[in-house]
């Protein structure tokens, strides 16, 4: 019999998570079963991912005493299932536990082309729901044409960093906004052409005008700025949003701005967006990710933080943009 280790919601959060809002427990699994309709797998977590709509869907998705939320990489330790075989390694959605059991049926297998030398727990950043979150928003949300300019904020982060070098790979111009010098310098080293930190300049206006005095065709919005960067957007721009990590932790909800005349003034097209919606094209997503992350027309960077006993402590530092690039556990 495995014992495994669970993160589970002890409180909801009020404002900012605290570590006292959740509690470690452990559960004793039940032995594999031979037959019957079920064939089981026994799985341990290798990675584990943070991201920040744990933060958003806790509310709406969760109660008080739930295991937290969240995707791994995890690999097969014992199999009762043809499809799977012992030591293969998949992404699943089993949330914070360092044990699980599963028929298979929602398991993804990496792909058999990953190469040895890339480390798995890309599959939860880069190669997976991040990675797969810039790919289709800039296609199918943002649709994107060689030689137009493209603003993300939030650039530095998991979804952003993918999103920079997406559209530079598509011909694009890019410029990327960042809360810290540290990753201003990490977005100049991934070829985006114009980046600024949007806590230090004096005006976000300004800022944005001088880094494209034409204007933008695409923005791919990860925070919540879009009140300010609407005004610089050209005619027949579209803007695509898919986060909202600077209001998920208001107590108080925000009152937004009205954006009704640059909208209608500039025939501007503004879409939210979750990447689930393309779940049938996935793996023409993470074969496209992928081969690009071999060439090196795609780099990454992961923040790491290392044992089990930490995810809490790596959520929060997440949510307080402590992180360049994906931020993951390894168990």
């Amino acid at each position: 019999m495995v014992t495994a280790k669970v993160w589970v919601l002890k409180k909801h959060f009020e404002g900012f998570p605290k570590t006292s809002d959740f509690d470690l427990k452990k559960i004793e699994l039940p032995k594999l079963k031979d037959g019957g309709e079920v064939l089981p797998l026994l799985l341990e977590s290798v990675f584990l991912s943070v991201d920040p709509y744990m933060r958003a869907y806790s509310r709406r998705d969760m109660k008080e005493g739930d295991v937290m939320i969240g995707t791994q990489v995890a690999r097969i330790v014992e199999s009762k299932n043809p499809a799977f075989t012992v030591g293969a390694f998949v992404v699943a959605d089993h949330g914070w536990r360092t044990h699980f059991i599963s028929n298979g049926k929602d398991l993804h297998l990496l792909p058999s082309s990953w190469p040895e030398s890339l480390p798995r727990s890309l599959a939860l950043g880069t190669v997976g729901m991040p990675g797969l979150t810039a790919y289709f928003g800039l296609l199918e949300v943002c649709k994107m044409k060689p030689g137009e300019t493209v603003l993300v904020n939030a650039a530095a982060g998991a979804v952003g960093s993918v999103v920079g070098q997406l559209a530079k790979i598509g011909g694009c111009k890019v410029v990327g906004c960042a809360g810290s010098d540290d990753k201003v310098a990490y977005l100049k080293k991934l070829g985006f052409d114009e980046a600024f930190n949007y806590k230090t300049v004096t005006s976000l206006d300004e800022a944005l005008r001088k880094a494209s005095p034409d204007g933008y065709d695409c923005f791919f919005d990860n925070v919540k700025f879009a009140s300010i960067a609407i005004n610089q957007m050209k005619k027949y721009g579209r803007i695509a949003i898919c986060g909202a990590i600077s209001l998920y932790n208001d107590s108080v909800p925000q009152k937004g701005p009205y954006m009704q005349i640059p909208m209608i003034f500039k025939e501007l097209r503004m879409e939210g967006f979750i990447v689930s919606r393309w779940n049938n094209r996935r793996e023409e997503g993470v074969k496209a990710l992928l081969k690009w992350v071999v060439e090196g027309k795609v780099k990454y960077h992961e923040q790491v933080t290392e044992g089990f006993e930490n995810m809490p402590m790596a959520f929060i530092g997440m949510l307080k943009g402590e992180n360049i690039g994906k931020a993951v556990v390894k168990v």
